[in-house]
C-alpha cells in the first residue's frame, strides 16, 4: 500500500538533505515530480494523491524542493529555479538516475523548466502545469488573484486561516474542494517556524535574481517535447500565459482542462492521469 510513511525517503545530495517519495518500479521509465509554491505546499500535499497511478509505470519521485517539505531550507545563492534545478539534478546523480520525465506544477513548474535549460541531457519529456517563469501573462492583471492572495498570508504579521482559504480557494474552480481539513493542515505547515524561513528564503531569491526567473525569454532553447497543460480558470497563472511558451518552444503543445483551477492534478485527476501517461509513454 502506497503511504507517506512507506514511500518517505531522504538523501544527502549536492550538499542538501533531499526529501523525497518513490514508488514503482526500479526498473522502469523514471518521472519526477515538482510540486508548487504557497503556504503549506510540499510534494505529497501537492502530487500524494496522483502517486498510486503513475506507480504503475513509472519509477515515480515525489521530490520537496529545497526550502519546503522536509528538505533543507538554505540560503539560496542563485534564483531559485536554478538553485532547485541543480539540487534535483545532483539527486538525480547520487541516485544513479540518468535521464527523466518531469512534471512541473506552478513553481515546480519553473524548476522544471530550468531542469530541461541547463540540464537538457537530463530530460526526456517535460509536462508543465500552470508552470511560473515561463508563463507570461498577455491579457491578464499582474500580480493575478491567486498571487495576491498569497502575498496577503505571507505578508501579514499574523497569518490566519481565514486568509489561507482564500488563497486556497482561488486554486480551484470549485470552492467545495477547499475543506475545512484542507485549511488546517496547510495552515499548519505554513505557519511552521521552520517552513516560514524556507518560504522566506525562496521569495527573497526571486527579489534578488528577478531578471533569472523570466524563463519565457530562453524557451526557445528547449529541445525536448514539452506537453503545456492549463486550467482554463486558473486564477494563479491565467491560461494566456500558456500562449509565448507555445509559440517558442520548438516541439511544444497545449492541452486545457475545463471547469479547472490551478490544480488540474487535483480536479481534472483522472484526465491528467491519463493525458502524462500517454505522453511520457507514447508521445
Amino acid at each position: 500500500m502506497i503511504t507517506y510513511e512507506s514511500t518517505s525517503r531522504t538523501v544527502k545530495a549536492g550538499g542538501l538533505n533531499l526529501h523525497y517519495h518513490e514508488a514503482g518500479s526500479p526498473d522502469g521509465p523514471v518521472v519526477i515530480l515538482l510540486h508548487g509554491g504557497g503556504p503549506g505546499a510540499s510534494a505529497w500535499s501537492n502530487f500524494g494523491r496522483n502517486l498510486p497511478h503513475f506507480a504503475r509505470d513509472f519509477r515515480t519521485l515525489l521530490l520537496d524542493q529545497p526550502c519546503f517539505g522536509k528538505s533543507d531550507k538554505p540560503e539560496l545563492d542563485k534564483d531559485f529555479f536554478s538553485f532547485a534545478a541543480d539540487a534535483t539534478a545532483a539527486l538525480m546523480d547520487e541516485l544513479g538516475i540518468e535521464k527523466a520525465h518531469f512534471i512541473g506544477n506552478s513553481l515546480g513548474g519553473g524548476t522544471a523548466t530550468r531542469i530541461a535549460l541547463d540540464h537538457p541531457d537530463k530530460v526526456d519529456k517535460l509536462l508543465l502545469m500552470g508552470p511560473g517563469g515561463i508563463s507570461l501573462n498577455l491579457f491578464s492583471a499582474d500580480p493575478t488573484e491567486g498571487i495576491k492572495r498569497l502575498f496577503e498570508f505571507a505578508g501579514s504579521a499574523e497569518p490566519t486561516r481565514e486568509r489561507m482559504r482564500a488563497f486556497l480557494t482561488t486554486l480551484v474552480y470549485d470552492p467545495a474542494l477547499v475543506t475545512d481539513e484542507l485549511v488546517e493542515e496547510r495552515y499548519a505547515q505554513a505557519t511552521d517556524p521552520e517552513a516560514a524561513l524556507g518560504n522566506a528564503r525562496m521569495g527573497a531569491s526571486f527579489a534578488r535574481w528577478p531578471q533569472d526567473t523570466m524563463l519565457w525569454r530562453e524557451a526557445h532553447r528547449i529541445t525536448c517535447p514539452v506537453l503545456l497543460t492549463w486550467g482554463r480558470e486558473d486564477r494563479v497563472n491565467p491560461v494566456d500565459g500558456a500562449f509565448v511558451a507555445l509559440k517558442a518552444i520548438p516541439d511544444a503543445r497545449l492541452h486545457v482542462f475545463p471547469r479547472c483551477g490551478h490544480w488540474a492534478q487535483t480536479e481534472a485527476a483522472a484526465e491528467f492521469n491519463r493525458l502524462a501517461t500517454a505522453f511520457f509513454l507514447h508521445g
